[in-house]
């Protein structure tokens, strides 16, 4: 009688394991695209484990004074439960540049959203940056945009 309930809870235990890392699938690890909003250019993500990643840009910012716009953060992501595909909340903290006459140097703290669609290789992000800059003067501002990127 011991053996087939345990073998029942192995059962369950497996289908439940598959289940969950098949709800966090990424087909890669290094992703490229685009960033649409303040500022607006190339994206980069590379993931360093399940949960953590190192996201760059290099944009053009059309705020008040355009300027190239250079950042990354180390961000760390929670799996959302859903339906479909796999949705991430994610935070994390970083640097940015301003390259202009004046430059600007400064810190961001990234938070937003991924969705990494089910049986492809895109997916799409949204994002919310609030900055303070350090570098010549301390200010603060907020970037964001909307992405989609293509896992390599």
């Amino acid at each position: 009688m011991k053996k087939p309930i345990f073998s029942l809870c192995m059962v369950t235990f497996l289908f439940a394991f598959f289940s969950e890392a098949e709800a966090q699938y990424r087909p890669g690890n290094t992703e490229l695209g685009i960033i649409l909003g303040e500022p607006t250019g190339i994206s980069l993500k590379f993931w360093q484990s399940q949960s953590t990643a190192i996201d760059a840009a290099v944009a053009w910012s059309f705020g008040r004074n355009e300027s190239l716009h250079l950042h990354a953060s180390y961000l760390v992501h929670n799996n959302l439960d859903v339906d479909s595909g796999t949705l991430y909340f994610f935070y994390g903290i970083g640097a940015r540049a301003l390259l202009r006459d004046d430059p600007n140097f400064g810190a961001r703290i990234p938070v937003g959203l991924q969705y990494i669609f089910p049986s492809t290789r895109l997916s799409m992000f949204f994002e919310v940056a609030p900055i303070m800059d350090l570098i010549p003067a301390t200010s603060f501002g907020v970037s964001g945009g909307i992405g989609v990127r293509y896992f390599l």
